[in-house]
């Protein structure tokens, strides 16, 4: 490719990435083990993609309660965190950095998930009209089910909630990540409290926009606190419905907040989530151009991006950092590929959640 911003270095915080290529958050279910536990797998899976300019970790449940898929790797326990320092250290022996991204999925979930088959918590009683990856416990082997009617969390619970962020921070810096990012998005747990739909509380947490995106900033404020503002980033996803959620109402109203909002704490940066692959195209978009003038920090894009994409985007001035998803996963290599212009491969949808060697490891190197 020709010389522009994408391989440029970029100051992160306390870190220096040696590019503004991401990877993107991207749940794989290959902890297929008692304790929820990174594996040797996953450690060379990370591994082999360190040369991204930051990494960040598929979505950790910060609790057993947080669980909304079988064998997703959690950040709650002793096993957990020596799972993930096992990551951590071969991530940075290659090179690179990574951030955990501290994931609640609410109401996206399943009681066979838990131990007492609790159900699953959310803003309300209201059920989702999506799946969740259950385990069957007679077979140990996970599919994909309705979602349970989640049980509506208790003004005391809510602030609890933003306790376990707080521990899976510390757990996640102890582990050797370099930073964490809240997981505010994808119709998940913060997302649904910022939700008019969704959320019908009358404590706190509801009515109010203030009151709706109270979770994502009492997170935002209490995280950085422990581990630092340089530390801390967020994932939104304007305009998303993924997981049965409706578009905002006033999404400029809502997202020009949460932005001025996150701004005032100070995070590393902010991750922008365009799950249409539309709208973050756009340098003119209006959404994006006042998140971007109230958000002054660093700007992360996701959404359908490729190397001409990426550096359009990081011409036009609408971000600062551009995350991909997919293609890093058939593509270990996929900045070298960038960088000489070399045609990605294509990715195998029925291998991303089905556990295993296949579809995860066996993805060869252009070079190879």
């Amino acid at each position: 490719m020709s010389a522009g911003k994408l391989f440029s270095p970029f100051k992160l915080g306390a870190l220096a990435l040696p590019n503004r290529i991401a990877m993107a958050p991207m749940t794989r279910c290959r902890a297929a083990n008692p304790a929820i536990a990174p594996t040797p797998m996953m450690v060379e899976y990370y591994g082999l993609r360190a040369d991204a300019g930051l990494i960040v970790s598929e979505g950790v449940p910060v609790s057993p309660q947080a669980r909304g898929y079988a064998f997703t790797p959690g950040l709650y326990s002793t096993a957990q965190v020596a799972g993930w320092q096992a990551v951590t250290q071969e991530v940075h022996q290659q090179g690179g950095r990574i951030f955990a991204q501290l994931w609640h999925c609410g109401r996206i979930s399943h009681g066979s998930l838990r131990e007492d088959n609790a159900p699953p918590v959310g803003p309300s009683i209201l059920a989702a009209n999506g799946r969740s990856m259950a385990l069957d416990r007679a077979t140990g082997q996970p599919a994909f089910v309705t979602c349970e009617t989640p049980r509506a969390l208790s003004t005391a619970e809510v602030k609890g909630v933003v306790g376990e962020f707080v521990q899976a921070a510390r757990n996640a810096i102890a582990a050797g990540f370099d930073g964490v990012e809240i997981h505010g998005a994808n119709g998940y747990l913060l997302d649904q409290f910022r939700c008019p739909y969704v959320n019908d509380r009358h404590d706190e947490y509801g009515g109010s926009l203030e009151n709706r995106c109270r979770l994502h900033l009492d997170i935002a404020r209490e995280v950085a606190a422990a581990v630092g503002r340089e530390r801390t980033g967020i994932r939104l996803s304007p305009h998303g419905q993924a997981n049965d959620m409706r578009p905002d109402p006033e999404p400029m109203a809502t997202y020009g907040y949460l932005a001025e909002e996150l701004q005032k704490l100070g995070l590393a940066y902010l991750h922008l989530y365009d799950q249409s692959t539309s709208w973050i195209h756009d340098a003119d978009d209006a959404l994006l151009r006042l998140i971007r003038a109230k958000f002054t920090n660093a700007l992360m894009l996701c959404g359908g991006f490729d190397g001409a994409k990426a550096e359009a985007a990081l011409a036009a001035g609408s971000g600062d950092l551009i995350a991909i998803g997919k293609p890093f996963i058939s593509n270990p290599d996929l900045v070298a590929r960038l960088r000489q212009g070399v045609e990605t491969a294509p990715w195998d949808s029925k291998t991303f959640y089905v556990g295993g060697h296949g579809g995860y490891l066996d993805y060869p190197s252009f070079s190879a």
